[in-house]
């Protein structure tokens, strides 16, 4: 089934940029440096991220985040999945997302559900949790994209089995006989 342009599907261009946001600084960047910096009290800076990222990263973490400061094993878990799972998936999902490969709806959907567990057990440490952040407002509006998104895919995918098709054309063609 032949896919829209990407010109026609703004949805899907949104979501690109979202994936290479991820990609090229949040996953490989921020995580990054949480993987390979255990405490942000005393290190010394790596190879990767550069060092003003680094800075930024704990910046961020003293002033509004204390749970990224904290770096407890449940966090570094979910950074783990970041790295390991969400940064490939973003290669690809870039790809197919671009070319209208409506081979990545299942992966996707797969990726839309694990991100929104993990960003809901974030915000309730966020909320109520040991770290809990002074700056609630702030942190909540730093991490609405990881909501936002996540639901938009999934509309996205799970309504249709051709998600990059003409609406017309969506749906599953009946079994022939």
């Amino acid at each position: 089934m032949p896919s829209l342009p990407l010109s026609r599907r703004p949805w899907d261009v949104a979501i690109l940029v979202f994936f290479c946001v991820n990609l090229f600084f949040i996953t490989y960047i921020v995580d990054l440096e949480q993987l390979v910096i255990p405490d942000a009290g005393h290190f010394t800076y790596p190879p990767w991220p550069p060092a003003r990222m680094v800075d930024l990263v704990h910046w961020y973490g003293r002033t509004y985040d204390p749970v990224l400061i904290a770096r407890p094993a449940w966090w570094r878990a979910t950074i783990w999945i970041d790295a390991l799972f969400f940064g490939p998936f973003y290669v690809v999902a870039i790809y197919a997302y671009a070319k209208g490969k409506n081979w990545i709806r299942f992966v996707s959907i797969m990726w839309a559900s694990v991100m929104l567990t993990n960003v809901s057990i974030i915000l309730f440490e966020e909320v109520c949790g040991e770290h809990a952040s002074p700056h609630l407002g702030r942190v909540f509006l730093s991490n609405a994209a990881w909501v936002i998104f996540p639901v938009i895919v999934l509309f996205r995918m799970a309504g249709s089995v051709y998600p990059f098709a003409a609406k017309g054309r969506r749906q599953a063609p009946p079994p022939t006989i």
